[in-house]
């Protein structure tokens, strides 16, 4: 199974370097574009059609709202709202079971990263009965074709064809997925994300802008993901602030939801850090939600590792429109100050005694080998989180 595309490790890119950029879906963005989905889905061949999304939305009417039109259409649906935040191997295992079961040939992604990442397994393993999330088992077939319908502005898990699931047998993440389940189309509706939360808005949105931000300082980042990333922080940084305080604004809803789709596509092609390692573990040991875990080292990951790539963290401030790469640390505080999200690993649940087997997570997540600076140890990581 395959996991975000990513080039060799560099500092910068020289003129004339290599490098790889896939395809992706089809974007179709706009307030009312859910109105198309049956258009979409037909154009797959979509004949018995499998919403994975999750029991929240389900009750707040917002499945009912999507899958209307979709069944008006001609279409079965079938939904499977059982995926929970961290979606783990064995809901994604069960889904695939129940597609498999009902002859389903689709698969509608509702909801935020978590419904999104579970949907693109279930999509993967709902042919091939002997493959298992955690890519043990049989290898994949190609997988089921899939349609995203984010309704947060976070993750950008619409862009690729990977999932970040939760092994709680090995206390591990792992990354399911494949080029076949990418999605075929990525539909964007602003209007999607305007019941949500502030404390949501904020802690979705703290994941976009990290992605953006982690993207522009990543070992494997080329032009392509430095474009994509140096937008989507500009957009983050200026309307993240906006959504959290009206969350009726509806050029917020927007940008916001453009710009977790822009950090999508970079970190599809860069791959993330250290930050990311870092919250991965937290949620990992503790339940904690991954944008405050985010939150929670944000700021000192990024002032601890701004001298092992100042190009790429000045990039990162230039978008912020900051003025020296030595101001994001201060800046990132602010940010999370403003949006509420400001905690400490200690809020977090994770005390003293928690910080080396927290290291030793992140270390081996495969996304902290994309960090511009490498810890040395655990140690050197448990120093810093003493710090969070």
């Amino acid at each position: 199974m395959t996991g975000p595309l990513t080039t060799s490790p560099c500092a910068g890119v020289a003129a004339g370097t290599a490098f790889l950029s896939g395809s992706g879906p089809v974007v179709d963005f706009g307030p009312g574009a859910v109105a198309r989905i049956p258009d979409h889905l037909a154009a797959q061949g979509a004949r018995r059609v499998l919403v994975v999304t999750d029991a929240g939305l389900r009750a707040a009417g917002v499945v009912d709202a999507v899958t209307a039109p979709v069944a008006a259409a001609g279409l079965a649906v079938e939904v499977y709202d059982a995926v929970r935040g961290n979606p783990s191997v064995e809901v994604v295992e069960q889904g695939a079971e129940h597609a498999r079961a009902l002859g389903l040939d689709a698969v509608l992604a509702l909801g935020g990263g978590s419904s999104l990442d579970a949907a693109k397994g279930i999509a993967l393993l709902a042919p091939s009965p002997g493959a298992r999330a955690d890519g043990s088992g049989a290898t994949p077939a190609t997988g089921l074709p899939v349609v995203a319908v984010p309704t947060t502005a976070g993750t950008g898990a619409e862009t690729n064809g990977f999932g970040v699931l939760e092994d709680a047998a090995t206390r591990q993440k792992v990354y399911c997925g494949d080029a076949s389940v990418v999605p075929r189309v990525a539909l964007l509706d602003p209007e999607l994300t305007y019941g949500l939360p502030a404390s949501a808005t904020a802690a979705t949105g703290v994941d976009a802008l990290v992605h953006g931000l982690e993207s522009l300082a990543s070992r494997g980042r080329d032009p392509m993901s430095e474009a994509f990333a140096a937008e989507a922080v500009r957009r983050a940084w200026t309307w993240l602030p906006v959504a959290v305080a009206d969350g009726s604004d509806p050029r917020a809803r927007a940008e916001m939801l453009v710009a977790a789709h822009l950090a999508g596509q970079a970190l599809t092609r860069s791959g993330l850090g250290l930050v990311h390692g870092l919250a991965h573990a937290l949620s990992l040991h503790t339940g904690a939600i991954h944008g405050l875990a985010l939150a929670a080292v944000l700021p000192e990951v990024v002032g601890w590792s701004l001298d092992a790539d100042p190009a790429g963290w000045g990039r990162a401030a230039e978008a912020a429109g900051l003025p020296a790469a030595s101001a994001l640390p201060d800046a990132l505080a602010g940010v999370v100050d403003a949006t509420g999200t400001r905690v400490t690993v200690a809020d977090l649940h994770a005390g003293p005694d928690l910080y080396e087997p927290l290291a030793r997570t992140a270390l081996a997540d495969p996304v902290s080998r994309n960090a511009p600076r490498h810890p040395t140890s655990a140690d050197e990581l448990v120093s810093l989180l003493g710090r969070c």
